[in-house]
């Protein structure tokens, strides 16, 4: 059975505002190698919108390799965006579920292949409340933004994660890695 994995980037004070991190080579590399470890990742309606990006670097290319490489990536993963205001996608790499997120996932699960990566804050925040996270990576910037998204908003029931593994960044960032806890 596939693993579904979150990963997602925040400050200390728990903040998920992309603005407010510090991405290295070292960090683009990271996620890179993740996204060449997964066949399909799942986003929500702003995380694609803002994924887009990417695309322009792949236009232009930029002076950093490890900007280029992660565009590479993040074209080549096949997305599923899960949207009630979107009404297609253009990106070639991308489409648009027409299940809710606990039936795409349950059934992404059952299908052989790579690990399923989910890169959005509001569904790492649903399918945590439907336990159906595999893995949480937060890369935790050495940043305190005093603004922005939790990542935890919403949550109300306690949950216990076990930490699996770390990882740290030279510039200060650390990658925390959690499974699910006992209880």
């Amino acid at each position: 059975m596939r693993k579904v994995i979150a990963a997602i980037n925040m400050t200390l004070d728990g903040s998920c505002d992309h603005t407010a991190g510090i991405p290295d080579e070292e960090i683009h590399q990271h996620y890179t190698d993740l996204l060449n470890s997964g066949d399909t990742i799942l986003y929500g309606r702003i995380t694609y919108q803002l994924m887009e990006f990417w695309r322009t670097i792949l236009e232009n290319p930029s002076d950093k390799k490890s900007m280029n490489d992660f565009a590479v990536a993040i074209d080549k993963i096949p997305k599923i965006v899960f949207s009630h205001a979107l009404k297609d996608v253009d990106w070639d790499s991308a489409r648009l579920s027409d299940q809710a997120i606990e039936e795409e996932v349950l059934e992404l699960k059952q299908q052989p292949g790579k690990d399923i990566l989910v890169g959005s804050r509001s569904l790492i925040i649903q399918l945590m409340k439907l336990n159906l996270l595999d893995e949480l990576q937060l890369c935790i910037y050495p940043v305190i933004s005093g603004t922005g998204l939790p990542l935890f908003e919403n949550i109300k029931d306690r949950t216990l994660l076990k930490l699996i593994n770390t990882k740290t960044f030279s510039g200060g960032a650390v990658m925390l890695y959690y499974g699910p806890g006992a209880g």
